[in-house]
């Protein structure tokens, strides 16, 4: 990913996407370059538009978003439940504990 981002970085900057500026942006952001990474992902994006791309792949999360909002209602939900339980679980234990009490 740190490859993807250096060149998103470069092309964001206006710089030109060569080996040399993509080695020294990953070195620049802590991370050794692998040469044959650097050389494969600029093969890649050679004929690639990064300016449509990045349009088009921002038009995806939109439809992804409520499936998304959906799947963490839905693990919210769980969560609640779960602290409902062990709250009904403490209250249970709690008036056993009163009922010992009292014989």
């Amino acid at each position: 990913m740190e490859y993807v981002y250096a060149a998103l970085l470069l092309h964001k900057a206006g710089q030109k996407l060569t080996a040399k500026a993509m080695e020294d942006t990953l070195t620049a952001a802590g991370v050794t370059p692998d040469k044959g990474r650097v050389k494969a992902l600029l093969a890649a994006l050679k004929d690639v538009d990064i300016d449509e791309a990045l349009k088009s792949a921002a038009a995806m999360p939109v439809a992804a978003a409520p499936v998304a909002a959906g799947g963490a209602a839905a693990a919210e939900e769980k969560k609640e439940a779960k602290k409902e339980e062990k709250e009904e679980e403490k209250e249970e234990e709690f008036t056993a504990g009163l009922g010992s009490l009292f014989g």
